[in-house]
């Protein structure tokens, strides 16, 4: 008869979660270079298979986590005093923050020239199926029915049902009790089941970057290489220069603190190129870094569909300047100024997954360009998404940090003391079961 101790299964130990992501990345462009370079036709279908299903496993909890998540953080306010405050400051600073982006943007573009010199052509380019117009993202904001924005994934419309039933649920007060607990427990479900996908994102690196180096190679990045640079350099400024100046000046803290307690959410965000896929390590940085979770658990959400200064304001400020120049057209400072308000108030169109064409062909139809031009950006899109995803992600758990230092609400003994988690920790601790800290009530969190 075996004794407790020998029947106790023997458990092998993981490598840190940033290993597997880099050994995900090392063999991923392994298999995808063996794929291109000998045609081996079934190697490069596995992995467009593992990509397309991390990805589709992503999305598929897009929809009800936006809705739930948003509807929830808004009935949470009623534990927050001045909550309105609270919010008109996070859009304060989300508006601030893109307005650097962008500017940052421009002024990389006109030092570098990214489109001059690539041999590429407007005959290079086609119209993209996808497209985003101004009439589209004012008349789209209100669905024709309630299932169509979950079917179709139209993240600004499911943002705009779940304000809509949170303020409800908030004028409905103990009658709608019932409801918040039945969200509050189905939305802690939801995120214990996005972190099961979570967990397998080094397996679709593999997947994502080996298809990407099958599907276009290396020589793509030779007419691209300005351009790729130039995005790359514009969102490492703002995630390494702008971010922490903005956390040591409007918020006093120390930005190397922040980084290290937010990188599993930058690095998952890297990878998976996606800011709502990422949103409960989000949530769980921006809690370990003393946000409140009544005001943290609205804000994040808020921000993983709205703030996005690597996909809606770098990346389109660069994209106009570099199609621009492939179709000869001259930009000047009326141009520059409607990138500036595209980049500003428009990024709300765009959905917090893979992809920044909506974002992108509505600054290239507002500025004149032809929508071509975005055809011409596909093809080196995956490359550039993980810097920009990243970019957006750290800016989401910022502006949680600086709005809380400044409202006197953040707990800077457990900001002082956050430190990084692996994913494998097991799911975030977002839900109602969150105890306030000491401090919390007095700093106006009840």
């Amino acid at each position: 008869m075996s004794s407790p101790t020998s029947a106790r299964r023997i458990r092998i130990p993981l490598p840190p979660f940033w290993a597997q992501i880099l050994t995900g990345l090392a063999l991923g462009a392994l298999l995808g270079w063996i794929a291109r370079t000998w045609n081996v036709d079934w190697l490069g279908r596995t992995l467009e298979e593992i990509a397309d299903t991390f990805v589709q496993l992503l999305r598929l909890a897009v929809g009800p986590l936006v809705f739930l998540a948003i509807a929830v953080s808004i009935t949470r306010l009623r534990g927050v005093s001045n909550a309105a405050r609270l919010a008109g400051r996070t859009l304060l600073w989300f508006l601030a923050t893109s307005l650097i982006a962008v500017a940052i943007g421009i002024g990389i573009g006109l030092l570098t020239d990214p489109g001059a010199g690539t041999g590429l052509t407007p005959a290079d380019g086609a119209p993209p199926d996808a497209e985003g117009s101004w009439l589209d993202f004012l008349t789209g904001i209100i669905p024709t029915d309630v299932v169509s924005p979950f079917t179709e994934l139209n993240v600004l419309q499911i943002v705009f049902l779940a304000a809509v039933t949170g303020i409800a649920a908030l004028q409905l007060g103990v009658r709608a009790t019932p409801l918040i607990t039945f969200g509050e427990t189905a939305l802690a479900l939801l995120q214990k089941a996005l972190w099961w996908i979570i967990r397998l994102a080094p397996l679709g690196t593999v997947g994502l970057i080996g298809r990407a180096i099958n599907e276009y190679g290396w020589d793509l990045l030779g007419d691209y290489a300005t351009f790729t640079v130039d995005v790359y350099v514009g969102c490492a400024l703002v995630l390494l220069g702008v971010y922490p100046l903005l956390l040591r000046l409007a918020a006093g803290v120390n930005p190397l603190q922040f980084y290290r307690a937010a990188w599993p959410a930058i690095q998952l965000a890297f990878v998976s190129r996606s800011s709502v896929g990422t949103l409960p390590v989000t949530q769980k940085v921006t809690e370990r870094l003393g946000v409140p979770h009544e005001y943290g658990s609205f804000a994040v959400p808020f921000g993983a569909t709205t703030k996005m200064d690597g996909c809606a304001a770098i990346y389109p400020a660069l994209a106009a300047i570099f199609v621009a120049e492939i179709f000869g057209v001259d930009l000047g400072l009326r141009e520059y100024l409607l990138i500036v308000f595209v980049s500003v108030i428009g990024s709300a169109a765009t959905a917090g997954l893979t992809n920044a064409t909506v974002i992108t062909t509505l600054t290239l139809s507002t500025l004149g360009l032809p929508l071509e031009g975005v055809g011409l950006l596909l093809a080196i899109d995956p490359i550039l998404d993980m810097i920009r995803t990243a970019t957006n992600v750290a800016g989401q758990a910022t502006v949680p940090v600086i709005v809380a230092a400044r409202e006197k609400i953040l707990d800077r003994a457990a900001y002082d003391a956050a430190t990084s988690f692996e994913i494998t920790d097991g799911a975030a601790d977002t839900g109602p079961a969150h105890r306030p800290r000491a401090g919390e009530a007095k700093a106006g969190v009840s």
